[in-house]
C-alpha cells in the first residue's frame, strides 16, 4: 500500500511560537503553536501530500479504503498525532474519559502521552495534584484562582516520556516542544488560563464544573514507559536501516523527531526529514527506512 507524506493542519494560540516553523519546517502560519501531524478529527484534518491520493483529506481516504486502517481498527480512528510548541505556559487543564466525553460532548475521551522532543534550562509541567485533596479543597481553589498551588511540578528534559491519563490535571510549560499521541478526541477543560486574554482583549472560556466532575484528585507520578493506551509507541534511532512488516491489523504512523532518511515498501517511496510524519497502511508487508534519523513508531 501507498506511503502517504502528510500535510498538517495548522493551529495558532496565544502560547504558541516558532520553533516548529524554524526546526520542524512548519509553514503556514508566523507563529504556530501545535500541528496536527495525523488527523482524521473534524476540527483538525491532515491531508496526503504525494501519490494517488494528493490532496485529499486523510479522513476522506480512510472512508474510500477502511482497510487501511486494519482489522483491529473497524471502529472510529484510534489516535491523533501532533507537534506542539509551548513558548509560553499553557492552561492548566484536564481531559474526561470516554465515558463522560461521550455522554456531556459526543466524542470520545482523550488519555494521551508526551515524548519530550525539547525543553529548555528549567523547564517544568504540571502533572497532577502534589498530593491527595477532598472535592471541597478542589471546589475552593478553582473558583478563588488557587488551584496551581495545590498541583505538582516536575522538571523535565530532552527524551523525558509522559502518561497523561483521562483525568489528570497537567500543563505544559513554557520552552518545551513536545510529540502528543493521544485518542481521538478535541475535548479540554481549562481550570486556569493565569488570567491572560486574547488579541481581542477577551479572557479565554474555563470549564470549572466540568474539570472538577472528571479530574483525579490523588498524585499521578511517572512510572516507566508502558501505559494502557488504544495504541503503542516505539521510539525508534536508526544510522543505517530499520525493517519491519505491516500486517493486516494497524496501520503504522510515523513521525521523525530527527535527521533525514527514505523511507520505502514494493509500492512507492518517500523522502522524509525531520518533523515529517507518515501514514502507511495496514497489510503493507516489508518497509524499509535508511538514513541516520529518529522517529516514533506508532501503531495498535
Amino acid at each position: 500500500m501507498y506511503i502517504m507524506k502528510l500535510i498538517p493542519s495548522v493551529k495558532s494560540y496565544l502560547w504558541g511560537g516558532t520553533r516548529l516553523i524554524r526546526d520542524y519546517g512548519k509553514t503556514g502560519a508566523e507563529m504556530i503553536s501545535e500541528t496536527w501531524e495525523c488527523s482524521v478529527h473534524p476540527d483538525g484534518l491532515s491531508m496526503v501530500e504525494n501519490g494517488i491520493f494528493s490532496g485529499r483529506t486523510l479522513a476522506e481516504v480512510l472512508k474510500l479504503h477502511p482497510e487501511f486502517s486494519g482489522t483491529e481498527n473497524t471502529g472510529a480512528f484510534p489516535v491523533l498525532v501532533k507537534l506542539i510548541d509551548a513558548e509560553k505556559d499553557l492552561s492548566v487543564q484536564v481531559h474526561p474519559d470516554d465515558l463522560y466525553a461521550r455522554i456531556h460532548e459526543n466524542q470520545k475521551g482523550k488519555s494521551e502521552m508526551w515524548y519530550i522532543l525539547e525543553a529548555d534550562e528549567n523547564s517544568e509541567i504540571i502533572y497532577g495534584f502534589e498530593e491527595n485533596i477532598s472535592p471541597e479543597t478542589a471546589r475552593h481553589s478553582a473558583y478563588d484562582g488557587n488551584i496551581t498551588s495545590l498541583l505538582h511540578r516536575e522538571q523535565v528534559h530532552k527524551g523525558d516520556i509522559f502518561y497523561i491519563p483521562a483525568g489528570t490535571v497537567h500543563a505544559l510549560g513554557k520552552g518545551i516542544v513536545v510529540a502528543e499521541i493521544q485518542e481521538n478526541s478535541n475535548v479540554t477543560y481549562r481550570l486556569d488560563d493565569y488570567g491572560r486574554t486574547d488579541e481581542n482583549g477577551n479572557f479565554r472560556e474555563l470549564h470549572i464544573e466540568k474539570a472538577l466532575d472528571v479530574m483525579n484528585l490523588s498524585p499521578v507520578r511517572k512510572s516507566g514507559t508502558v501505559f494502557n493506551l488504544p495504541f503503542t509507541t516505539e521510539i525508534v534511532n536508526t544510522h543505517e536501516k530499520y525493517v519491519f512488516h505491516i500486517n493486516k491489523k494497524s496501520f503504522v504512523i510515523l513521525l521523525f523527531t530527527d535527521g533525514t532518511g527514505i523511507v520505502r515498501n514494493s509500492y512507492n517511496t518517500v523522502s522524509v526529514r525531520k518533523g515529517d510524519c507518515i501514514f502507511i497502511p495496514a497489510d503493507s508487508g516489508i518497509t524499509e527506512i535508511s538514513g541516520n534519523t529518529g522517529f516514533l513508531k506508532i501503531s495498535t
